[in-house]
C-alpha cells in the first residue's frame, strides 16, 4: 500500500540517532519548547512506557539490534536500568500521553 515507506523501512538507511539520556524529567519536559510539534519519540520515550526492567531491556536490545542505537549507548542504558530501575528514565507515560500533554 505504501511502497516507498516499505522500501525506506526495509533498507535501514533512514535512522534516527539518539544522543541523550534524560534523568531529570521535569527539566527535560520544560526544555522542549513547542511540546510535540514534529516530535519523534526516542528510546527514552519507549522505555518510559515500559512496566518492568525486562520490558525496557527488551526495547533497548531491539533498537540496538536494528542499529538505531550503538552498543555503547545500549550498555549505558542497561546499566542505568539495572542500577536505578525503569522509573529512573522518568515517570510512566500513560496511554494518549501526547494527546493529553501536547496541547493539540
Amino acid at each position: 500500500m505504501f511502497p516507498n515507506l516499505a522500501q525506506e523501512m526495509s533498507s535501514g538507511e533512514s535512522k534516527v540517532g539518539v544522543n541523550s539520556v534524560r534523568t531529570d524529567t521535569p527539566a527535560a519536559e520544560k526544555a522542549h519548547a513547542h511540546r510535540f510539534a514534529h516530535y519523534s519519540p526516542d528510546i527514552i520515550d519507549f522505555i518510559r512506557r515500559c512496566d518492568s526492567v525486562d520490558q525496557a531491556e527488551e526495547v533497548i536490545r531491539y533498537l540496538e539490534k536494528r542499529g538505531e542505537i550503538d552498543a555503547e549507548y545500549a550498555s549505558r542504558l542497561i546499566k542505568q536500568l539495572k542500577e536505578k530501575g525503569v522509573r529512573s528514565f522518568g515517570e510512566k507515560k500513560e496511554n494518549d500521553y501526547y494527546l493529553k500533554h501536547g496541547h493539540l
